[in-house]
């Protein structure tokens, strides 16, 4: 997404917004926010959403939070962004002893865990904190960074603790201010004049980042996510060209502009380790293309980081539209690099919802132009991310080990495909949340469930909770399937679908029957004699609409019932590995 100017997104303000998803935002600040919140409207109707934003008065946010019957609860947001600022930080600081000042950041993070509680036990929300841009008071020039009487050792320290704060709370997320300081500047940020005479922080022309980045946030927790990058070759990943140079000639290395090259695969690279898929579209002959990943010695990224590899002078609109069937995800989860601004155009063109960036003319900016974008927000990470390139091209395995086998059933029986069953737990909690943050396709009702959410139904006594993995001959993909039955209280002898989704990775091979055989069972056991689901319609689940008509159950009243004594077992080829059943 290109960033908009403050004035393009004032003018989003005047557009219809009544069709757009809304999410309910609530903003508490301490320094006048008016302006921000018109940001953050506007960048939300570039992202399709209707911010219905709760604007608490101004350095209100104690009293928000505090008071149980405040406006801020009654208004039942979705999200709470708290907005402190480093200039008010500062003149708090300036107002204690010396003593009390080397205390300073136990006492403020202190104070923002009592904001949290509060917020905690009053509803159930997300809440995103600015961390602090740094403001040198140069009053111990140097020597701050050695005395923890200076407000520079505490504002450092502060900015430290919110992190380690963030990964104790899970619904906790921090709007990185600092990192935008440190990519802009200070003078950037800032506006002295504006901010003297109207207590508004930030300047006009950087507004739109800040309000940016926290709809980055609240996209990636709603499960809206970039979750793969295409790479271009010639003069993009390498400068040269490969036909044409050859190996021995193509710029990468430590030296010249090769540098900027071998930065931009070493930044591919992080994103591969932290989950994010590598795909290569080059117009190229195959072998050609292949030969710099095999054989140069400076090359960063390898064979092994390239989940799907297409290099062939077909027009890239079609290659890419391969490399997105191969990988079963939206376009809109795709982030497409290239040099040449006539392939750029031709792709977004083609394919609007491919983001593609509009790269600098020299090499040398091309990461720095692309890290100011923040393309690959996220809302979690666990440590199996990793492995997803490595699951992509068992896959590619799978679907060329498939063309031997003209009988369906043969060749599922040749997978020896293993599930195991178990209720949620303090292991697979992590993945259990990131995927329903993440999964949008295979998702019956796209309810959204933190860390603490899914704790909340492991110790409830009204709930079943269902994890499966699958492996098979060719490897382990892993936790795939989440599914959460609730006890009807208006019926005890019905359970309700609360949530069902599953990897897209995993279709075609009996999973859906081999779940449905699992719930049915947990049923019986517990003298349950209907299932009762229901679909809830977004614009990205549309393949599952006939989910529950294809798996037997009947339409009744808007939801779909299955007769649990009359169920027959349907024929699956996975074999179940069942881990601590569980009862009500």
């Amino acid at each position: 997404m290109t960033i908009k100017s403050f004035n393009e997104l004032k003018k989003n303000l005047k557009k219809d917004f009544a069709q757009l998803k809304k999410i309910k935002l609530a903003v508490l600040a301490d320094s006048a926010s008016q302006l921000y919140v018109q940001s953050l409207k506007g960048y939300g109707y570039e992202l399709s959403y209707n911010f219905d934003i709760y604007e608490a008065d101004y350095d209100q946010i104690d009293r928000q939070l505090f008071d149980k019957t405040s406006a801020l609860y009654k208004s039942e947001p979705e999200y709470i962004v708290i907005h402190s600022s480093t200039q008010k930080l500062l003149s708090r600081f300036y107002k204690l002893s010396s003593p009390q000042k080397k205390s300073f950041c136990k006492e403020y993070i202190a104070y923002v865990n009592e904001l949290i509680a509060a917020a905690n036990a009053n509803t159930k929300t997300k809440i995103i904190l600015f961390n602090f841009p740094e403001i040198n008071d140069s009053v111990f020039g140097n020597f701050s960074n050695k005395t923890d009487s200076s407000f520079l050792y505490q504002l450092r320290k502060i900015n430290v603790e919110l992190m380690e704060l963030a990964q104790e709370n899970s619904v906790v997320f921090i709007n990185d201010i600092a990192s935008l300081q440190n990519t802009f500047g200070n003078s950037f940020i800032t506006d002295q004049k504006i901010y003297i005479n109207t207590d508004t922080v930030f300047g006009l022309d950087f507004l739109p980042y800040v309000a940016k980045n926290t709809t980055d946030i609240i996209a990636s927790i709603a499960g809206k996510f970039k979750k793969c990058l295409i790479l271009d070759l010639d003069n993009t990943t390498w400068g040269g060209i490969i036909g044409d140079d050859g190996i021995e000639n193509i710029q990468i290395g430590s030296l010249g502009i090769g540098k900027a090259f071998t930065q931009l695969q070493l930044w591919a690279k992080q994103l591969k380790e932290r989950g994010i898929i590598l795909a290569v579209c080059s117009k190229n002959e195959e072998d050609i293309a292949k030969e710099p990943f095999e054989k140069h010695p400076d090359m960063v990224l390898r064979l092994t980081d390239i989940a799907v590899f297409v290099a062939n002078w077909e027009n890239k609109v079609n290659n890419i539209r391969h490399i997105q069937s191969v990988l079963n995800i939206g376009f809109d989860s795709m982030v497409f690099l290239d040099d040449n601004p006539f392939e750029r155009n031709m792709v977004r063109s083609e394919i609007p919802e491919l983001e593609v960036p509009e790269l600098p003319e020299d090499p040398a900016e091309y990461l720095s132009y692309l890290r100011t974008l923040n393309l690959f927000e996220t809302a979690s990470f666990t440590e199996g991310d990793n492995q997803r390139t490595q699951q992509y091209q068992e896959e590619a395995k799978r679907i060329s080990f498939q063309k031997s086998y003209t009988n369906e059933a043969d060749f599922l029986k040749s997978l020896d495909m293993i599930s195991e069953v178990s209720p949620f737990n303090k292991f697979n909690t992590p993945r259990v949340a990131q995927l329903s943050q993440r999964s949008n396709q295979f998702n019956l009702r796209t309810v959204r469930y933190t860390e603490d959410s899914v704790q909340q139904l492991i110790s409830s006594n009204d709930h079943f909770t269902f994890s499966f993995t699958l492996k098979d001959t060719f490897g382990d993909y892993g936790l795939i399937c989440v599914v959460i039955l609730q006890q009807l209280t208006t019926n005890n002898r019905q359970l309700f679908i609360d949530t069902w989704l599953m990897s897209c990775r995993v279709l075609k091979r009996g999973m859906e029957n081999f779940v449905l055989n699992q719930l049915v069972k947990c049923a019986k056991e517990n003298g349950f004699e209907k299932l009762i689901g229901e679909y809830i319609p977004t614009s990205k689940n549309g393949m599952v609409k006939d989910h529950y008509k294809d798996l037997g159950f009947t339409e009744t009243n808007g939801q779909w019932e299955l007769n649990v004594p009359g169920y027959k077992e349907k024929t699956v080829y996975i074999y179940p590995k069942l881990i601590a059943a569980q009862s009500i």
